[in-house]
């Protein structure tokens, strides 16, 4: 799933409700499996923030705690923000089992509920780019982060079969409820778009490319297991299940994890996603 996905859950909530109203419950379903395939990116992010022992390092929609855990590991000091309260639970749960002092808090992109310079790196995995304000979302990471430090978010590209799905799906689903287009969300993808958002807070962006595999039995597999467990899926085809449209649309979806298969004998998909790194100038 992408970023444009919230939006579009957001819409299948309330068709009276603007967007931004409501937000999508990442409470829902068993994200502890999408965190589970998300894992090699947050790593990703943490590699590419340089985390060290004694720094201060916060994780922005933590969820489950991937890269938060991965950086208290580095020995960080780490704080994790979700508005999530599940996913935070699990995340402590984790921690403990691994013997980590990690502070887990709840908490928006656009309000953190943290003070003034007080991190050294602002991480987040697939996560800030879901924010409904970027503007918003932006603007609190750069007040968090300290002087000299790093902000490293990871954010998908339009890519490979999991990519499309992602793509086809809002549209299912505002279909089914006639509804109008929602208004476009930021580009967290473009590397334009990117550098001007931030340029404004005076700081300069760099972007890698990095890949991220999608594996299941079968196509058949991952869609179900998409379908029952991924927050804004389970919101989505609740959506379509009451308006009995969910197995057409599943065909739909099906066909084209079928089409863009990597492999014969199983499923393969691999997606693509950016690492954005902004420092000061």
């Amino acid at each position: 799933m992408s970023e444009s996905d919230s939006t579009t859950v957001n819409t299948t909530m309330s068709a009276q409700t603007p967007p931004a109203q409501t937000p999508p419950d990442w409470g829902r379903g068993r994200y502890e499996r999408t965190a589970t395939q998300l894992l090699p990116a947050a790593q990703t992010v943490v590699d590419a923030a340089g985390v060290g022992p004694g720094e201060r390092v916060l994780d922005i929609g933590c969820g489950t705690g991937n890269a938060a855990l991965i950086a208290a590991r580095l020995g960080a000091r780490v704080t994790g923000v979700d508005p999530a309260e599940r996913l935070l639970d699990v995340a402590r749960g984790l921690a403990r089992e691994d013997g980590l002092d990690v502070s887990f808090r709840s908490g928006d992109a656009a309000s953190l509920p943290v003070p003034d310079d007080s991190f050294d790196a602002v991480l987040s995995n697939f996560a800030v780019i879901f924010a409904a304000d970027a503007n918003a979302a932006v603007a609190e990471m750069v007040r968090v982060l300290a002087p000299a430090g790093r902000i490293v978010f990871s954010s998908w590209l339009r890519h490979g079969a999991v990519g499309q799905l992602s793509a086809v799906a809002p549209d299912l689903i505002r279909r089914a409820l006639d509804a109008p287009p929602p208004p476009r969300p930021f580009a967290w993808h473009d590397e334009d778009a990117l550098r001007t958002l931030f340029a404004a807070h005076d700081m300069t962006v760099t972007v890698a490319q990095h890949d991220l595999v999608f594996t299941a039995e079968s196509p058949e597999a991952y869609l179900e297991a998409e379908r029952h467990s991924h927050p804004l899926a389970v919101a989505g085809f609740e959506v379509l299940e009451r308006l009995g449209q969910a197995e057409q649309a599943h065909k739909q979806l099906l066909q084209i994890l079928t089409d863009g298969n990597e492999d014969t004998g199983a499923f393969r998909s691999t997606s693509r996603y950016l690492t954005v790194t902004a420092v000061g100038r």
